[in-house]
């Protein structure tokens, strides 16, 4: 593996370590006011709050082992219902976010799967009240589409660039880590990549030659 694949590795475990701080430190929390906590309601609100922080874990953790890693075995594709039903994991934790969805396919290519993913993600941070997301495969390439609307699009120009490839490497962060590795996942299939922002609204694109 080269020093690029390290760096790039451990720039994804840093952005899944980020991630997953909220909701175990919300354990943990919860696990030391439980110690402390007599009264039975308060006991039951604690057990409450216990359940959502480990859900949300358990979320986050299954959501970002597709997104960045291996997950789905040896197979060649995912069940885009598997897909779908991670996403809308992630949105639940999220307050007035309405997600419209449009699969045309039964599975998805491992890299189509990875990039669907990761608009999404990009989607939910660029604070999208409205989420849109397509994807079908025609004449053997995966297009993937997803468009996130709201008042005020939060989308950081970085991204954008990593997304283009225009970034340098040595300029990457966990922040820009994920959009990198789309890049190269697109490149590699032979595809690409777009995107389009405006004040309220933002259009991520992907077309990935399958095979």
């Amino acid at each position: 593996m080269s020093n690029s694949s390290v760096d790039l590795a451990s720039l994804l475990c840093s952005r899944l370590c980020h991630d997953l701080l909220s909701p175990v430190g919300a354990l943990m929390n919860g696990l030391e006011l439980l110690a402390d906590e007599k009264d039975p309601e308060m006991r039951q609100r604690c057990f409450e709050l216990l359940e959502q922080s480990a859900r949300a874990s358990t979320d986050k953790l299954k959501f970002f082992r597709l997104a960045f890693g291996a997950a789905g075995g040896f197979g060649d594709s995912v069940a885009a219902e598997e897909v779908r039903s991670l996403i809308d994991a992630l949105v639940v934790a999220k307050d007035r976010i309405n997600v419209t969805w449009v699969l045309g396919v039964a599975e998805l290519s491992k890299p189509a799967a990875k990039v669907l993913l990761n608009f999404a993600q990009i989607a939910i941070e660029a604070l999208a009240r409205e989420i849109d997301i397509a994807a079908e495969v025609r004449d053997g390439t995966s297009e993937i589409a997803v468009r996130a609307m709201g008042p005020k699009i939060a989308f950081d120009e970085t991204i954008g660039s990593a997304l283009q490839g225009t970034m340098p490497t040595e300029q990457l962060s966990s922040r820009t880590a994920a959009a990198h590795m789309l890049h190269l996942l697109a490149q590699e299939c032979g595809g690409g990549l777009q995107f389009a922002v405006t004040g309220d609204a933002l259009v991520l694109g992907a077309m990935l030659p399958e095979g």
